[in-house]
């Protein structure tokens, strides 16, 4: 067990500073024995099909990928990646899925070399930089600048501005989510296909320019049917500390594989929240079947609930984002 990291922590106690003390990003060491290419073969390699807006550390990010995909192909690289970091930070706070994650985390690591092994705290490394940085999708541009989409399911992942313009379009009256701060209340964020995350992490981030903390008025429960899709969402809000619950699952028949906590879902006693407000509105609004007919076998079928209201949910309760 010596050639290969201990626990799955370990992903998240290796952080490499990436940078130099210029500020500039220096490439990470390797133990690879082939001649390392010159500088400038480096930058050609960096600049071929990607954007010029994307992040300095998306560009390092994408270095450090493509150097692990000599032997493995890249969108396998990729989804390790994704899976291995997902593991780390889940094993860090949620107990109760340790072992067969724990498990799951040796499994896959035990697939590459010590060199390759090295590079995957890098990449979680230069990630946090960038998130750091800016608040953004960060995982879902690499996933399109690698073009990735061709290797699975057609799947394209909505670009951050467009994100940040469809929240400032659709979050309503900001009055109303200050409003909710300062009662010291919270409101939850449904998100049925969530992909990477980019339009929750667009909201989040609006609500800070505003003034408002995310992390304590803000609880989001998202959806992908794709794996992949659902651990790079589950990554990315634990990096920006959102406290959610991601769900791998089908929203249309309401089928489960996984099920993913957030450290700020964790540590900061969402679940008691959630279930107390659940609470408070069964007794509020109590259910009442009306008495059946005698003699109507479809009775059962048919019962209704006491004086039925229509309404709009309030702000403070769920996000409409359409």
């Amino acid at each position: 067990m010596s050639c290969w990291p201990a626990p799955s922590t370990r992903m998240l106690a290796i952080r490499p500073t990436p940078f130099d003390n210029g500020g500039r990003l220096r490439p990470v060491a390797s133990v690879d024995s082939r001649p390392a290419p010159s500088r400038a073969s480096q930058d050609r390699i960096m600049s071929k099909r990607l954007p010029t807006g994307m992040h300095e550390c998306q560009h390092e990010f994408i270095r450090l990928i493509r150097e692990n995909s000599r032997r493995h192909r890249l969108h396998e690289v990729f989804r390790d990646f994704c899976e291995m970091a997902a593991l780390a930070i889940s094993n860090s706070v949620d107990r109760h899925q340790y072992e067969a994650r724990e498990a799951r985390y040796m499994q896959i690591i035990k697939r590459y070399e010590r060199d390759e092994i090295s590079r995957f705290p890098a990449m979680l490394s230069v990630m946090t930089e960038g998130l750091a940085a800016t608040p953004h999708d960060f995982l879902g541009a690499v996933f399109m600048a690698l073009e990735l989409f061709d290797n699975w399911k057609g799947q394209f992942f909505t670009p951050i501005e467009l994100s940040r313009l469809v929240t400032r379009l659709n979050c309503g009256p900001l009055d109303a989510w200050r409003k909710v701060q300062e009662e010291g209340g919270f409101f939850s964020m449904h998100e049925p296909a969530v992909g990477a995350g980019s339009m929750v992490i667009a909201f989040a981030d609006m609500l800070m320019e505003e003034g408002i903390n995310y992390q304590q008025v803000m609880h989001v429960e998202a959806w992908d049917v794709d794996e992949t899709a659902a651990l790079m969402a589950y990554i990315q809000f634990s990096l920006l500390h959102i406290p959610a619950v991601i769900v791998q699952g089908n929203t249309l028949t309401l089928k489960q594989w996984g099920k993913w906590y957030t450290p700020a879902h964790i540590l900061g006693g969402w679940s008691r929240r959630l279930a107390a407000r659940q609470r408070a509105e069964t007794v509020d609004n109590p259910v009442v079947l009306l008495p059946a007919p005698e003699n109507d076998v479809l009775a059962p079928c048919l019962a209704t609930v006491a004086e039925p209201v229509l309404c709009l949910i309030p702000p403070r309760e769920q996000l409409a984002l359409f």
